[in-house]
């Protein structure tokens, strides 16, 4: 494996991180640790503005692949929270 291609898979790595955890903050997943569905959407919201500072960050370094991969994990994430937003605390109430 070249040194890019470690980085990209590496860059890859890191961009599924964040998305698994907003995923687990905005209850769409089971926390692993726990094994029950958690909602924080504060710390939903941090994850993905940490993908986009990522975003703005990189800009002009990613390659076609890595900005696509990363602009459709950030739309996806983007959608998902806007719909856990309107379910207000009726999704709290949820939480186990």
């Amino acid at each position: 494996m070249t040194p890019e291609e470690k980085n990209t898979a590496l860059f890859g790595g890191l961009i599924t991180m964040f998305q698994a955890a907003a995923l687990q903050q905005m209850g769409k997943v089971k926390n692993p640790v726990t094994d029950k569905i958690e909602r924080d959407l504060e710390q939903a919201q941090m994850s993905i503005d940490m993908l986009d500072m990522l975003k703005e960050k990189t800009k002009g370094n990613l390659t076609a692949d890595e900005e696509q991969f990363l602009t459709g994990v950030l739309r996806d994430l983007k959608l998902n929270f806007v719909d856990e937003k309107a379910n207000g605390s009726a999704g709290a109430a949820e939480k186990q």
